[in-house]
């Protein structure tokens, strides 16, 4: 029997409080660093859990290829008595061959939504918000966008307009090959929340 993605996060979840309570270290933690100065500069206990979780984590990475368990979870986020249910990696696995299919397939639907919602409102980009979006630009990054991802707070919803791949798009070293333009709906001006 193969494991889901749903068994992988929980042993995930498992791990990770083993690990943090004490249960799981790695004795040569401080030489996984490969920097004896910041070695002795931190707490060795603290640096053995770290590699610990991180160990265990590569080997549920590992089993996710091995076996073809799919990264991909679905979330529901709620927004003006609304709710949308949408596919996302999740954060502590890996994306699979075919899971950033998934991701794409769902473009269109998650455009619907914050469109649907955010009807009235006016359009940042989460790095520069001193003056709202033109709808020839947000249709410009629709386009170029691979796939798109959602976050709800009370008063603002964030879009993220995302390509490449999706394992790295997070990751500022990965631009241009991959990224996301995170988007900020809002009926005013933005908070400064950091999207």
């Amino acid at each position: 029997m193969t494991y889901t993605t749903e068994d992988l996060i929980r042993f995930l979840e498992m791990e990770l409080q083993a690990t943090w309570s004490g249960k799981r270290l790695i004795f040569n933690g401080e030489e996984k660093l490969d920097n004896p100065i910041v070695a002795k500069a931190v707490d060795t206990n603290k640096i053995s859990r770290v590699f610990a979780f991180r160990d265990f984590q590569q080997q549920i990475h590992e089993y996710q290829k091995k076996h073809g368990v799919s990264g991909i979870v679905w979330r529901t986020i709620n927004f003006k008595g609304r709710s949308f249910r949408f596919p996302e990696v999740h954060n502590q696995l890996i994306p699979i061959e075919g899971d950033k299919e998934i991701l794409m397939q769902a473009k269109d639907s998650v455009l619907a939504f914050w469109q649907e919602v955010t009807q009235g409102y006016k359009y940042y980009l989460s790095e520069e918000r001193s003056s709202p979006l033109s709808h020839d630009k947000i249709e410009e990054l629709y386009q170029k966008a691979e796939w798109a991802e959602l976050d709800a707070g009370r008063e603002e919803i964030y879009l993220g307009l995302c390509w490449g791949n999706p394992q790295e798009y997070i990751y500022k070293w990965a631009f241009p090959e991959s990224g996301c333009h995170r988007l900020i709906a809002t009926e005013n001006t933005p908070s400064s929340i950091n999207i």
